[in-house]
Parts: structure tokens; sequence; C-alpha cells
């Protein structure tokens, strides 16, 4: 049912005249198998619709549980329902699974810093915002993946607006090249466009072949090419935005999975593999790729960063650990993760050589910094309302040592303020 699936995307008029018609027909048979492992009861038949749509239901089964009211903040940024709908929704949700049905703890550190958090949501439900980043004037722009749009909050006013991108792009990542260009990743579409806020319009490059489907995360380096990976497709590609050639290498190993990327101060591009245990230093010239070997079969880097010095910081989620790699030496070291193997961290940023990054396994999610020199954690919990499983799946450092990162879940874009450096 694409038109259907395409009306509960958008979250408007569309939605609430196609749910006010026929939200109580039986689910189709491809949403009824996503959705075999919801409890039985009034209202299952209306989640399975609902829900399943836009994400599998064992999102539902896994989370920790919400009071009605709660559960009713969660479901509110993800779509719009005429009021029969929700009540439904809501019922079932909150008999079914409520608090704790699932519990997952976080063990948040004490500690005598303080962090401080800022939110703005974003206006149209259901698009699943991510990946903010700052450019120099300080304005803040994000991409609704869902919701195949591209969003600013003006850092003179606090205004936010968003436009809507080219069809079926579905962006993944935002980055702002030297001169303050907005580039986005087409990560449904296989492009890399470029975006006009003066015109609304954008520019979009294809990827050369038909298997590289979906750029994911990208960065600039200090000559203005653009490096970028594509998870699914197992590539790591650089993009020359002055002449428009885009150059693809795939990854030796399969299932890579390809994920996030940083540049060091050599200017080789090193990126993080969610779907093996390596990490994978590109030759920027050349782009052969050397691949580093992390300890644990069960390893996954999701995402990394790189200090002052040279070393790189990943995330281990598979086994919830951080780690640090040195490419001087070849050594690695790896510490346990405050809330323990399950704790999934996902998010990095090295700021001020202080290592940050977030939990995504637990509840509430936390905000963890780690300081290299004295080996010691402290964390905080994210804000999200009353929600506490907003998923940050990237964060990047502002431009004055400050922490951009999001929760897709609730469609919040989060400015967090860190402690001074010392």
């Amino acid at each position: 049912m694409p038109g259907y699936r395409n009306a509960l995307i958008a979250g408007g008029g569309a939605c609430l005249a196609i749910l006010g018609s026929s939200l109580l027909a039986t689910a189709s048979l491809a949403q009824t198998s996503r959705s075999s492992a919801l409890a039985e009861g009034p209202g299952r038949e209306t989640v399975e619709v609902v829900c399943a749509t836009c994400h599998p239901v064992s999102n539902i089964i896994a989370s920790s549980g919400y009071t009605r009211d709660h559960w009713g903040e969660l479901v509110a940024p993800m779509i719009a329902l005429p009021p029969d709908a929700r009540a439904r929704v809501l019922d079932y949700l909150a008999q079914h699974y409520p608090p704790s049905h699932n519990p997952r703890p976080s063990t948040l550190v004490s500690g005598p810093l303080q962090v401080s958090f800022r939110e703005w949501v974003a206006s149209q439900p259901g698009q699943r915002a991510r990946d903010p980043v700052q450019a120099r004037n300080g304005d803040i722009w994000w991409v609704g993946q869902r919701s195949n749009t591209i969003g600013r909050i003006e850092a003179r006013t606090g205004r936010m607006r968003e436009w809507l991108l080219p069809a079926n792009a579905l962006p993944h990542s935002v980055n702002i090249d030297a001169r303050g260009g907005v580039w986005y990743l087409g990560n449904g579409n296989g492009t890399i466009g470029k975006f006009d806020p003066a015109t609304g319009e954008a520019r979009e490059h294809h990827m050369p072949d038909p298997n590289a489907r979906d750029p994911h995360t990208g960065e600039f380096d200090r000559n203005g090419i653009f490096w970028f990976t594509l998870q699914i497709s197992n590539m790591i590609g650089r993009f020359d935005p002055r002449s428009g050639e885009i150059r693809l290498v795939t990854i030796a190993t399969p299932g890579a999975r390809p994920y996030g990327i940083r540049i060091d101060a050599q200017g080789n591009p090193w990126v993080a593999c969610n779907g093996s245990n390596c990490i994978i230093r590109v030759d920027p010239r050349t782009m052969a790729l050397t691949e580093v070997r992390l300890p644990g079969e069960r390893t996954h880097a999701r995402r990394l960063d790189i200090a002052s010095d040279g070393t790189i910081w990943y995330v281990n989620s598979g086994l919830g650990k951080l780690g640090r790699y040195d490419p001087r030496t070849g050594a690695i070291k790896e510490w346990d993760s405050p809330s323990g193997p399950n704790s999934h961290p996902y998010a990095i940023a090295v700021i001020n050589d202080i290592v940050w990054y977030n939990e995504s396994g637990v509840r509430p999610d936390p905000l963890v910094r780690f300081d290299p020199k004295t080996e010691t954690f402290q964390s905080w919990a994210i804000p999200s309302g009353n929600i506490h499983a907003g998923i940050v799946r990237h964060m990047r450092a502002t431009r004055d040592g400050n922490l951009l990162l999001h929760q897709d879940s609730t469609n919040r874009i989060i400015l967090a303020t860190l402690p001074p450096a010392r």
C-alpha cells in the first residue's frame, strides 16, 4: 500500500483523511508478519497499521514501556492521528507495554562537572530529525529523513524552517562546506545534493554505479573534497564539488558496512565498520584502503573521531566499550562503558581531547564524558521530556566547543553546553 504509507509519513491532512476512513481495516499480510509478536488485545490491529508502516514493532516490544500519557508524548512527534485512532493506540500500548515491562537501566556516573541542554522540536511528525551541524554563521542545519526535508534553526532569531527535498532523497546527513554551502546525502535515491536556501531548490549528483545505493555519512577535507560512506553498498566514496566527479571503492571485507567517517590532520579519511571488527584508513590520492582489525568478533565500530595527537577513538557498539587506536604504534585499548556490555555506544565526538559519546541501548539514554588523562567517566541523562528512547545517532562539535546532537524518535535537535576546557 505505497500510497497509504506515504500519506502516513506525511503526517498531514492526507494522513488524517485516510486514517479517519479506513484505519480499522485489517493490516496487510506484510504488516501482520512484522507485527506477529505484539500482544493480543483490542487495538492491536490499529497499532499494526499505524506503527509497523514506519518501523518494526520490535521497537515497541523492546521498549522499557510508558504510561498512557507518556506513550502519547512519544507518538505525537511521530504521526498525526485522529482522536479515535489515537485513543485506541494509546489504550493498547499503556495496557500491554507499561513502564518497566522491559527494564534496561542505564548507569549514570556522578561527578563534579555540569552539562546543560537546550532542545528544539522539529515541526513535522515522524520526520526522524537527525545529524545537526552548525554553519559558520551559527545557524544549525538538520535533515528529516522520513519527511524528506532539510531544516534550519537561525542563530539570530531561533526561528525554525523546513524545506522539502527532491522526491525520495530521504536524506541521512547534512554537511557545510568551507564557503557555507549546504550539502546532504540522499540515502534513498543514491545522490549527493546541494541545497540553496535562497531558492529552496537542490541540485543532485547521482552515484555513477547503480550498486551505490545509500550514501550515508560524509565529511569535507581541507581541499574541499567530500568523502562519504555507503553502508549497505559496502563502499566509500570521494566527491569533487568543482568537477562533479564521484569515485567509489568497495571494501574487501564483505558486510563491513562503513558508517561513521572522519578526516585526520594529514588528510586521510578514517571509516568505522558497523558490520565487522575493523576501522579503515583511506589513501586520499589512490583511494587504497587499509583495514585495521579490532579485537573481538562481536566488535562493531559505528562511529569514530580523532584527537589532536592523531589517535582514533571509536565506539564499540557490539561489546559496549569505548576504544582507542594509535596509528603510530598500532596499539589498541578499550574501556568498558559505564552501563555495561549491552549499552550500545553509538555516536562520538572528541572535543578539546575529551571524548563524548552516548549509550543508546539503555534507558534513559546517557551522554557520557571520558577523560583520557585520568581514564574516568561522568554521564548525564539526555533530556527528551518524559520519553527516554530518543536514540542519538550522530553528534558533532559546535564552533565554540560545545556539542550538537539529536533524538530522532522525538524529533529533537539538542545543543549540549559542555564544561569549560581545562
